[in-house]
């Protein structure tokens, strides 16, 4: 599944959008031949189905962008940032109250909706720091995750939180080994705590935990009866990371089909789904998604921020941007990988060190002509350069002349081809670094200007390399 990045969420002109033929088939539930476009409406040439006035046309990119789903939430979402809560979870994470307060601002001046704390239950310092953040003044809204039990819900209300999440495992593994209450319990306490909350004039949300192995009819009755009530948000929990992009849409369809309230979708990254998942929910009509800096909490943790905004800029990056100081990411996650002692991984979207590098000869010179064809985010936008890798084998002439331009030199396309033969000649050997490269470029362009060398002239140009070595040590050696 790969959104487009359009800017915007259905194409102005209908023909640019694809055709979604049901198993090729004219069964009942098809589409009318005469209308069969995107959701059943012609094309702008007044047919759906490749033809105008009986001739046939060119086809239908099926690449192209697809009507909007009505129930999309893909360009109207809001995160809930739960590093200081999820991530306080992962192996680890120790964060004492002026690292709490130092990521609760950095995760504020980004732009996140919401920040979800660690429950003040859990530990007296926990308590106060909820305190001393809830304290800050954040245009972030301040949030606590507790238990459904009335004893912690009496402590997060007196915290000044601006809300509070309850949760409470449904799925029979929970229900057996883990807290032992019945369906009937779940539902009768989960309206006590909600109703409590409420009275508090404070934002509450009812989660269910291990929400894809709980049984469907369970959790759609106790949603109902929270949602009823008036219950914020509720909330869908993949707490072992095992559901997959179209179980994630189904459910979340389903839900958004009973009740009227927002959704929320905790997704865990077990199996590496938690960024597709996301974005899964979104489009089926989910409203809010947890996500913690570098996905980092309990094992492998959750939907990374970065990933997410990521995948979301590439659906609608006017949208992303207008919500999101998109360059201040690098330094939140440098901030959290420093706390809890990681680096940033080289895979990682955006930040990563590698993310805006190009090495393949045939991408450098793609990319040096229109960005976009190598590149769907533009790293402009997170504050950040794209750099083109030309010391090693697979360089091509194109992304040396570039550099060669950069560098003020002046030589024949001819003389850059001959140039990158001997750049892939030596990186054979070993990766050249781009000090390596700009001085083999200074000394071919040296050797051309003084007659010295001329294209072809191998032997000529390592005699030149030779004496530009020679000549250095013999600087170093007197500086010294």
């Amino acid at each position: 599944m790969c959104p487009c990045q359009n800017g915007a969420s259905q194409p102005a002109d209908n023909s640019e959008m694809v055709q979604v033929p049901l198993n090729g088939s004219t069964s009942a539930h098809s589409v009318p031949s005469t209308a069969n476009g995107a959701n059943g409406h012609p094309t702008a040439n007044g047919s759906a189905n490749g033809t105008a006035n009986g001739r046939p046309t060119r086809p239908l990119n099926p690449y192209a962008p697809r009507a909007s789903d009505f129930l999309s939430n893909v360009s109207n979402f809001k995160i809930i940032e739960s590093t200081l809560r999820e991530g306080e979870q992962f192996a680890n994470a120790f964060f004492d109250t002026k690292t709490k307060i130092a990521i609760a601002k950095a995760l504020d001046a980004f732009g996140v909706e919401y920040i979800e704390l660690t429950s003040p239950a859990a530990s007296e310092q926990s308590r106060r720091d909820c305190e001393e953040i809830c304290k800050l003044g954040l245009k972030a809204k301040i949030l606590t995750h507790i238990r459904c039990h009335m004893d912690d819900a009496r402590i997060a209300v007196e915290t000044g939180v601006d809300g509070v999440d309850v949760v409470i495992g449904t799925s029979s593994f929970l229900r057996e080994f883990s807290h032992g209450k019945d369906m009937a319990y779940i539902t009768k306490t989960a309206i006590e705590v909600i109703n409590y909350v409420k009275s508090k004039g404070i934002e509450v949300r009812f989660s269910s935990e291990d929400s894809f192995r709980s049984d469907l009819v369970d959790l759609l009755s106790i949603y109902q009866t929270v949602d009823r009530i008036g219950v914020n948000r509720v909330g869908i929990a993949d707490t072992v990371g095992c559901a997959n992009p179209r179980q994630v849409y189904d459910l979340v369809r389903t839900l958004r089909g009973v009740v009227s309230c927002d959704i929320e979708v905790h997704l865990h990254n077990d199996t590496g789904m938690a960024i597709a998942n996301a974005y899964c929910a979104l489009e089926a009509g989910a409203t809010h998604i947890d996500t913690s800096v570098l996905g980092i909490g309990e094992r492998v943790g959750i939907t990374p921020l970065g990933g997410l905004v990521a995948c979301l800029y590439a659906a609608n990056p006017e949208y992303v941007k207008s919500k999101y100081n998109l360059p201040m990411l690098r330094e939140i996650e440098n901030l959290v990988a420093e706390a809890v002692e990681v680096n940033v991984p080289f895979m990682n979207p955006i930040t990563g060190y590698c993310a805006f590098t190009h090495k393949a000869g045939i991408h450098a010179k793609a990319i040096l002509n229109n960005p976009s064809t190598y590149e769907i985010l533009k790293p402009e936008d997170f504050g950040l350069t794209r750099y083109v890798s030309i010391g090693h084998r697979l360089t091509g002439w194109n992304a040396v002349k570039s550099r060669v331009e950069q560098l003020g030199l002046k030589l024949t396309d001819e003389e850059v081809k001959d140039v990158t033969a001997k750049i892939k000649e030596l990186a054979d050997v070993r990766t050249q670094s781009m000090d390596d490269v700009d001085t083999l470029l200074r000394v071919y362009h040296s050797g051309i200007q003084s007659g010295e060398l001329a294209v072809g002239q191998k032997e000529a140009l390592d005699r030149l390399l030779q004496k530009h070595r020679e000549e250095s040590r013999s600087a170093v050696a007197a500086s010294a």
